[in-house]
């Protein structure tokens, strides 16, 4: 198949457009699905440009809702492998792209299926996931994709801005926590922008933004990603505790904790809050050693 070039000739959605969609098609949206679509051209063009994508890339796209962001995808001559939920949306979304980028028609595919429950997709393998996001599953969606799809070496998503805050944090800060902590297994992860509640229908009442992460590769550790998981979440469970009372029940006690924080270096006084993905590895790791 030859490679698809940016087309000019892609419509993008826009208020209007969606309107008659909506109308035509009979859907509301659902809290249930956390469904909010994007009504503003500009907006699904501006997080297409921030994410880099072009006719190199395969985008998996999560929730493309009414294909706001679909058709700039495709504009600027990705292939997109679209993962929709709904199933009028989904089977109303092939129907969208062939009239509004007939060109763009044959690099498109879309899954009727749960994005969280996903485990393989059709070839060819995704480089990269650029969505927005529904509030309820961001997290989840973001960490089981790059989990399950070594492929994917970037990600451009649009979420709560609470949620990119805590993507994004850094160690110290209020925002850093469990999430924080395993994307940065993953990935290098930066805020990329925000985005107003008026370019959303129906208008949310949160704020989004934008999180952007590039894959790197993990710690070096004897520890799987499991076990170091498992460490992540006992630190941050009970977050105000020391990591000595924190991964007690974790180490089989706190005199076991003790023993294994400061194997792996680390100071059983501090908090969670305060250690980077490197140490949590270096703790798993003290830990596959003294069991």
């Amino acid at each position: 198949m030859t490679e698809p070039r940016p087309d000019a000739s892609v419509t993008v959605l826009g208020a209007g457009q969606i309107r008659e969609l909506v109308a035509r098609l009979g859907v509301r949206p659902t809290k249930h699905w956390g469904q909010n679509f994007v009504v503003d051209a500009n907006t699904v063009r501006r997080i297409v440009r921030i994410a880099g994508v072009g006719p190199s890339d395969c985008v998996v796209e999560v929730g493309p809702g009414l294909g706001s962001l679909t058709l700039a995808l495709l504009e600027v001559g990705a292939r997109v492998t679209a993962v929709e939920i709904d199933p009028t949306l989904a089977a109303a979304l092939p129907e969208t792209v062939a009239a509004l980028a007939p060109g763009g028609a044959a690099y498109l595919q879309v899954l009727t299926a749960d994005a969280l429950t996903l485990k393989t997709l059709p070839d060819p393998q995704p480089t990269a996931l650029v969505a927005n996001l529904p509030y309820n599953i961001s997290v989840p969606v973001v960490l089981s994709m790059l989990e399950r799809f070594p492929s994917i070496h970037r990600v451009l998503v649009m979420v709560q801005r609470e949620v990119a805050e805590r993507l994004a944090a850094d160690p110290g800060t209020k925002a850093y926590g469990a999430p924080s902590v395993k994307a940065a297994w993953y990935a290098a992860t930066r805020l990329a922008g925000q985005v107003p509640r008026s370019v959303f229908w129906p208008i949310p009442n949160v704020d989004s933004g934008l999180v952007e992460l590039i894959r790197r590769e993990p710690p070096v550790t004897t520890a799987s990603r499991v076990e170091v998981f498992r460490v992540i979440d006992a630190a941050f469970a009970q977050r105000r505790k020391t990591l000595r009372a924190a991964l007690a029940g974790w180490a089989g006690g706190a005199a076991a904790a003790e023993r294994i924080l400061l194997a792996a270096g680390v100071d059983p006084q501090a908090r969670g809050e305060q250690l980077r993905i490197e140490a949590f590895a270096a703790i798993a790791a003290a830990h596959t050693v003294e069991g």
